[in-house]
């Protein structure tokens, strides 16, 4: 709700608030209404949120934990919690997640960096890969991933650098990447730094001279940097807004009904937050041959499948920033 990921705060309430309204339709769970209690999970309030959840859990005040925050919260949340209750971890994340009753749900990023640099290598002939991420696990965890992925292309790193949260004058950092001379730059940064580095990006023209690639950015990201530094800019993810399917269309159309004025835009990571939502109500109800076997499919806007963490089968799509919104191109494998 706060920090530089706060931006995608009032989507991620709005679709969890779809997904609640839902489930209680539905008869909640074990016909006990679903009662949301939201906590503002910036990397910056993570003190005040582990005493917080320590209190509420030892107090039997509440039964789960869905999450949709950075990984290093997920790393201080889960000693807090210490698989005393179910936590459900909904955003794309590095992988390797394998702590007793933590469910992380989302794509990894080996779905989403490894096949987007090998397309992105062959259609744009990119040899000379730049590399800038926030200083936490998430970006330097993709990062390993990344810099084996180019060396199996026949690329070179020529920059690579990390920024604290919130970090201050991206133009110099974009500065010294220009130096360097990229064919592609990979924007591992969040929310509001990711805003800040693109819009430098494109006030200095490197868009000119180097293409970006992330896999965190969204269309509220989008949004707020301006169709006029998003040029040349592509996103792997394995969900879009404007993804051309028959279970997203009615999901869009559920949002818009749900919040009749102006609701906050559609994004992956507030969809991540009703998809674990439904995760957990169906974990919890499941008494079919699919539970025994280990498999969980749930309410989704997408393939709705969960085996282990390691393992969930999502379709990952890659997409081109086209003004204030993203044109899907493909299907990556």
């Amino acid at each position: 709700m706060s920090g530089p990921a706060g931006i995608w705060g009032p989507s991620c309430i709005s679709c969890a608030q779809v997904a609640v309204s839902e489930i209680n339709e539905a008869d909640g769970i074990g016909n006990k209404r679903l009662v949301p209690y939201f906590l503002d999970a910036d990397d910056g309030n993570i003190d005040a949120l582990e005493q917080e959840l320590a209190t509420l859990i030892s107090e039997g005040e509440i039964e789960a934990v869905v999450g949709m925050h950075l990984s290093s919260v997920r790393q201080r949340l889960k000693r807090v919690i210490s698989g005393r209750i179910p936590y459900v971890f909904t955003p794309a994340y590095e992988g390797n997640e394998n702590a007793f009753n933590v469910y992380a749900i989302g794509e990894k990023t080996s779905d989403q960096l490894a096949p987007a640099i090998r397309y992105l290598s062959t259609a744009l002939k990119a040899r000379r890969w730049a590399l800038i991420g926030n200083e936490y696990v998430w970006p330097r965890q993709s990062h390993v991933i990344a810099r084996s992925c180019i060396a199996e292309v026949g690329g070179t790193i020529v920059f690579e650098d990390y920024v604290p949260l919130g970090f201050k004058r991206a133009d110099r950092v974009v500065e010294r990447i220009a130096r360097t001379k990229p064919d592609i730059t990979i924007v591992s940064l969040i929310g509001q730094d990711a805003v800040e580095f693109n819009r430098a990006f494109g006030a200095r023209n490197l868009d000119r001279q180097s293409f970006r690639l992330s896999t965190a950015m969204d269309e509220n990201v989008l949004l707020a940097t301006g169709a006029q530094n998003t040029k040349r800019l592509f996103v792997a993810s394995a969900y879009f807004s404007d993804l051309k399917t028959e279970r997203n269309e009615e999901f869009k159309e559920r949002y818009k009904a749900s919040h009749r004025t102006f609701p906050p835009v559609l994004n992956a990571l507030g969809q991540s937050l009703y998809e674990g939502l439904h995760f957990y109500a169906t974990m919890r109800s499941s008494k079919d041959e699919d539970a025994a076997a280990g498999l969980i499919r749930y309410r989704s806007v997408r393939k709705g499948l969960y085996h282990v963490n390691e393992c969930k089968g999502l379709t990952t799509y890659l997409s081109r920033a086209d003004g204030h919104r993203f044109s899907i191109l493909c299907e990556l494998d």
